[in-house]
């Protein structure tokens, strides 16, 4: 089994935790069976973040959050590298320059943390992945102790990706997605040995793996003010699903223009306007089939749609069946 996050580097990492609360949210410490397992919860949703230690100053960490929002006293004091991995939803960081960056579904995230100002915002509510952390002088002592002549320097990875200070994010890194889903999949009786496997599999990822187009082809980053206005945006739109929606209006209402506030929502939310509030709509009409006894036609209306044909077109497109048929088949479970 693999020592987790219960040495006294470990517990450094979580200190940000023991006072009981991050950002609104209760939270909850507990070492057991072999891991660190920490969970967040309040009213803006609920995390868990699973601690392993693979190796001194070599962490894994499995990250579920279900809410739009998570503050952590976390701050770096040392030379770090952190690779992240998303599975599933959106993940944005506040950088220290009031700039935003995004983290998607199948992106790869190598950061060394120096930019990160503790607040982490999940604009979908739900953020799936996995952190591997380095704490760079001990790890590499670590790494070179377990696996004498590994080819691998923590530190010319750490300059190689992160000169700039900016988050390398880089999509469809061959094999990047079976190796996290190694980890994920790793059997508790060879865990310990699976974790240490597939980290350095990873690390030999990274050495082979060209970092110029990340570095070179940066995704857009959006100022704080202008990721507000759209947030802001977001909120008028779902706070009333029946009503009809412009995105020209909706621009002009926040005060960005609309090529701007097109591209923004876009890096935000990871899709245009329009199909962002589909979907939304799409969401709350399924509930109501699901939990009323309300008539589809009316359904319709509720979700901003006033032909019953356009409704059940796009909420086939969306759900995949129609919404009588989905009423059916849950009705039949």
């Amino acid at each position: 089994m693999a020592n987790v996050a219960n040495t006294a580097s470990s517990l450094d990492l979580l200190r940000c935790f023991e006072d009981g609360a991050v950002g609104g949210c209760g939270v909850d410490v507990r070492q057991s069976g072999g891991r660190c397992v920490v969970r967040m919860a309040g009213d803006a949703g609920e995390g868990v973040m699973r601690f392993f230690e693979v190796l001194p100053g070599v962490r894994l960490s499995f990250n579920d959050f279900h809410m739009e929002e998570c503050e952590s006293g976390f701050a770096v004091s040392d030379e770090v590298l952190c690779v992240d991995y998303c599975f599933e939803g959106r993940m944005e960081q506040l950088l220290s320059d009031g700039t935003c960056s995004y983290v998607a579904a199948g992106d790869l995230k190598v950061d060394d943390r120096t930019r990160h100002v503790g607040r982490f915002v999940m604009p979908l509510a739900h953020y799936h992945g996995i952190t591997v952390s380095f704490e760079v002088k001990r790890a590499q002592r670590s790494i070179e102790r377990a696996l004498g002549g590994f080819p691998v320097d923590l530190r010319a990875l750490r300059r190689r990706f992160c000169a700039s200070g900016d988050p390398a994010i880089m999509r469809g890194v061959p094999g990047a997605e079976r190796i996290f889903s190694d980890l994920c999949a790793a059997p508790s009786e060879v865990r310990a040995a699976c974790f240490k496997l597939k980290v350095l599999e990873l690390l030999l990822l990274l050495e082979t793996t060209d970092a110029s187009p990340a570095l070179n082809e940066r995704r857009p980053y959006f100022h704080r003010s202008q990721v507000e206005k759209v947030k802001a945006a977001r909120d008028s739109m779902v706070a009333d699903l029946s009503a009809g929606f412009s995105a020209r209006e909706t621009a002009e209402r926040v005060g960005l223009p609309l090529t701007a506030f097109k591209a923004c929502f876009k890096g935000v939310y990871g899709m245009p306007p329009f199909a962002y509030l589909r979907a939304r709509r799409m969401e709350r009409a399924a509930q109501l089939l699901r939990d009323t006894g309300l008539r589809v036609a009316d359904i319709g209306l509720m979700v901003g749609y006033d032909s019953p044909s356009k409704f059940t077109a796009a909420f086939k497109d969306v759900i995949g069946q129609t919404p009588t048929a989905y009423r059916r088949a849950r009705e039949a479970r």
